[in-house]
């Protein structure tokens, strides 16, 4: 496996406008799971799914709470091309520890369907976020027209590379991922709401992936996944079974810096910022 082989590379910032362009698994040899992809790999090759992102990034000083630095985002993903909170779609929902918050759950579990985008960000800014994707729908409807909605917007902490406490994301956030949605191949890593995440003591962040599936009817189905990830401990991550986390030690990938004021909580994150790979 050559994941891990290139660590100077992977530690290296672009030079002034030079791009950083995101390597996934499969640029890298590594093939996860035996059914075919879709054509973008992502979950945009399921129909009428969009995906936005915004990405906020500002500042390389010492921590100030309320001036940053800042690495964090939105990001917002659309079911299909109507209008998600008219039509709803068929929503389930699985929690696998009890840590992590995600509005609108009690309605999905009510009802059996999702109706509003889901949206992403991290873990002090869900309350903002969540006001101000029905803040915007009321908006852009007809004034005095009688709307409810109970949005599903999930969370992680990115408090270890961002100034969480800053408050930083605003409706205006929310707006412009919303705007910048779309049916394309989806950006990765350190983007909207993955921007600021640690996942297995490497850089974390958004990733994507799909399957093609064989239906009964006879016909071929997509199967898609976009995650947030930021979990996990350097020694657990395996990768097709091999251990790469045991054989990156923090010599070769330092490990993540623990957030205190003062400190600089940019210089690892800039140092990783494009290390997410999807399956």
């Amino acid at each position: 496996m050559k994941l891990g082989s290139h660590p100077n590379h992977a530690r290296r910032r672009p030079r002034e406008g030079e791009s950083a362009v995101p390597v996934r698994a499969r640029d890298l040899g590594i093939s996860v799971g035996a059914f075919p992809t879709g054509d973008r790999n992502a979950i945009t090759d399921v129909p009428g799914v969009r995906v936005g992102h915004t990405t906020i990034i500002r500042g390389d000083s010492p921590l100030v709470v309320g001036r940053g630095p800042v690495r964090t985002g939105v990001t917002v993903i659309f079911p299909h091309e109507a209008n998600p909170w008219d039509t709803g779609v068929f929503a389930g929902f699985h929690r696998l520890n009890g840590t992590g918050e995600m509005t609108g759950l009690e309605w999905i579990r009510e009802s059996g369907l999702l109706l509003s985008p889901i949206v992403l960000t991290n873990t002090h800014s869900l309350g903002l976020v969540r006001d101000s994707l029905i803040a915007e729908e009321v908006a852009s409807r007809p004034a005095g027209e009688v709307f409810w909605g109970l949005p599903v917007v999930g969370e992680t902490w990115d408090g270890l590379l961002n100034d969480i406490n800053g408050f930083h994301v605003r409706r205006s956030h929310v707006r412009s991922a919303m705007q910048a949605a779309n049916a394309e191949a989806v950006v990765e890593g350190s983007v909207g709401g993955g921007t600021g995440m640690v996942c297995y003591d490497f850089k974390g962040g958004i990733g994507t992936s799909s399957r093609k599936v064989r239906l009964g009817s006879g016909g071929t189905g997509r199967v898609a996944v976009l995650v947030q990830a930021n979990h996990g401990t350097r020694g657990r991550l395996r990768i097709n079974g091999v251990p790469i986390g045991a054989m990156i030690d923090e010599q070769v990938v330092p490990l993540p810096p623990e957030p205190r004021t003062g400190a600089g909580l940019h210089h690892w994150h800039c140092g990783y910022r494009r290390s997410a790979h999807s399956a």
